[in-house]
């Protein structure tokens, strides 16, 4: 059976609670304060089983001004209204500011109940009747039954659930398979139960057991028990009126506003990228960074509202902008939602969600208001590939896209599948589900090859580049893992090449001019002459009166193709004087065991000054090993 939330509308006085008394017994003004003044100021809540079987929520909302927020709060996730129109006073004005708020949440069932029809005659009834039919013209209520009834004398009450009946059937299922989320509307704590929380559950479903989060403070509970109508049951579907009782949680943990859901399913944000309707009977224009008061589910946050593509906003007017909040909100797209003005508060517009966690954006920027008129306008696929190509080399996770595009799960995977197949996307990490866009990736290609190239054109005699520093280059922007599957496939393709930890360009060699070919021979011929007792580099490059860091270069290119071995810093040996020495000192520990330091110095035949970092070089070659004043042969 259909799931259904039935919401009452319409100005103070007019006889919402009493109607929903006389059909279904239940007197939603269960505080003893609404009691006393006869005004409804919090939401109630009852239920009625149709003629047909049908059982429906009813959702009853307060008419003054000065509970509108509560009446927003009651109008979420309802699926048909009920506005009351009392015949002795006819249309008034939380009657109409009632129906422009439904009207922005995107409600689009209804009809109106003309009530306390026993305290007129027939002619004003015709009068009223006439007003009714002026007032909704142009609405979601246009041509839509209009049901006199009296819940004094009872008159009209049949011809009323009989409308409701039948408008019922006009209703579409709704569908479970979304993610899980219940506004929170009250909390309250029963005895022998703990704490207690209701609201309209506006998607998916929930479970006995069940662990959940509630939002924005991310507090971890498990589900207790469920009930719909007041009775027990193990789930609750989407359109149902829901009860849930938690473990352990404190009633003070929880406030109207939050949203139950579950683990890691929402993210809360300080900024949404809306499509507003800034409705006509506003009388003037409203600029820029305007405070506003935002309503969306049952929460109300102070906010900004930010102009991107303009100066002021004029009445009738409908834009793509972005909401600068004072408290993050859990939202997902297409979630609607209301603004009020701060002060003289009343309901200035509305719309519904386009990005519920966007970027703070530049104003008056082509790309940027393009890429909003993409996300309102365009289908699911668009959405898609319009987050990942924007969100460059950070890319986006599967469940970041979730709630920016407002799929089932297993349509977002289809979807994600097809932009892979084709090589549209590239996921960069298997288990966080993240993809990026192929631009991105080609780009990010260009950029490191850019990179190796500039780099080699300005150290022509080094064989590349560190891949830490390549990487350090791109960071924090593209992570690791995309790096990594970044240079694999470059190697894989033959663009570039890695040594160990040097990358350099496939097409890269190092090539000497003529100067430098004599400079490495001067270099080399130095280091042949001092053999076990080279002079230190600096002194080497005086007395070739040269450019230091030019002759480091060479020297480097020496070290790299292991003609010359650097032992500590300025301090290097041709290769063959060392291997020579290495052979000399292995046979001396296999013969004897054991080396002490004057016994390397007769060996060596050098200096203090070679004697300890030659001794140092070959025990972090792991050729020998130091046992306190001796040196072994470290065993192989």
């Amino acid at each position: 059976m259909k799931q259904i939330i039935l919401g009452t509308a319409g100005h103070i006085d007019h006889g919402k609670t009493s109607l929903i008394k006389a059909v279904t017994g239940v007197n939603t003004d269960r505080l003893k304060e609404e009691q006393l003044r006869g005004i409804t100021i919090e939401l109630g809540f009852a239920s009625l089983e149709l003629p047909s079987g049908q059982r429906i929520g009813i959702v009853d909302v307060p008419g003054h001004e000065k509970f509108v927020k509560n009446m927003v709060a009651g109008a979420t996730g309802i699926d048909l209204v009920v506005m009351v129109i009392a015949a002795d006073e006819g249309v008034m004005p939380q009657t109409r500011e009632h129906m422009e708020i439904c009207s922005l949440l995107g409600v689009k069932h209804g009809f109106v109940a003309l009530t306390k029809t026993d305290l007129t005659d027939e002619e004003w009834l015709e009068l009223v009747q006439e007003d009714i039919s002026e007032f909704v013209r142009g609405t979601f209520l246009e041509d839509k039954p209009v049901v006199p009834v009296s819940s004094a004398t009872g008159e009209g009450i049949p011809e009323f659930i009989s409308t409701l009946d039948d408008m019922s059937r006009e209703i579409p299922s709704r569908s479970s398979a979304g993610l899980f989320r219940l506004p929170v509307d009250r909390v309250f704590t029963m005895k022998g139960f703990g704490t207690v929380i209701t609201g309209t559950l506006i998607s998916g479903r929930v479970q006995v057991g069940d662990t959940i989060i509630i939002y924005p403070s991310r507090i971890t509970s498990k589900v207790r028990g469920v009930q719909v109508h007041n009775e027990s049951v193990s789930e609750a579907l989407a359109g149902m009126r829901t009860a849930v009782n938690f473990q352990g949680l404190e009633k003070t943990s929880v406030n109207r506003g939050d949203v139950l859901s579950n683990p890691d399913a929402l993210i809360p944000s300080y900024m949404l990228d809306v499509s507003l309707q800034f409705i006509s009977s506003n009388k003037k224009a409203i600029k820029n960074r305007t405070r506003v008061r935002f309503h969306s589910g049952t929460s109300e946050i102070l906010g900004n509202l930010i102009l991107i593509d303009r100066e002021e906003l004029k009445p009738g007017e409908t834009i793509a902008a972005q909401l600068r909040l004072d408290a993050p909100v859990p939202l997902v797209k297409d979630d609607r939602f209301v603004i009020r003005s701060y002060s003289p508060i009343r309901t200035i517009g509305g719309g519904y969600i386009i990005n519920p966690i966007p970027r703070k954006h530049k104003r008056f920027r082509p790309e940027v208001i393009e890429g909003l008129k993409i996300l309102a306008d365009s289908p699911p696929e668009e959405i898609i590939s319009s987050h990942i190509d924007e969100s460059g080399y950070q890319g986006v996770s599967f469940s970041e896209l979730k709630i920016m595009a407002n799929l089932p799960e297993k349509q977002l995977e289809r979807t994600l599948h097809d932009f892979l197949s084709r090589k549209e996307f590239v996921r960069t990490d298997k288990e966080k589900q993240i993809y990026i866009h192929r631009n991105s990736f080609e780009n990010l290609k260009k950029e490191a090859y850019d990179y190796l190239d500039a780099y080699h054109k300005a150290n022509p005699l080094k064989p590349g580049m560190s891949k830490q520093e390549l990487m350090s280059k791109f960071q924090p922007a593209a992570g690791p893992k995309l790096l990594n599957m970044l240079f694999t496939q470059m190697i894989k393709t033959g663009e570039i090449v890695q040594e160990e930890d040097v990358v350099r360009l496939a097409a890269h060699k190092v090539s000497l001019g003529v100067d430098q070919a004599d400079l490495k021979n001067k270099i080399m011929e130095a280091y042949v002459r001092g053999g076990l007792t080279p002079p230190y580099f600096k002194e080497v490059g005086k007395s070739l009166d040269i450019d230091s860091s030019r002759a480091k270069d060479v020297l480097m290119l020496l070290v790299d193709e292991e003609k010359i071995v650097k032992v500590k810093e300025d301090l290097y040996f041709q290769s063959d004087a060392v291997n020579d020495l290495k052979g000399r000192v292995t046979d001396f520990l296999i013969s004897n065991g054991e080396m002490t330091t004057p016994q390397f110095k007769e060996i060596a035949k050098v200096s203090r000054k070679y004697l300890i970092p030659l001794l140092e070089y070959f025990d972090s070659k792991n050729m020998t090993i130091r046992v306190g004043d001796i040196r072994k042969l470290r065993s192989r």
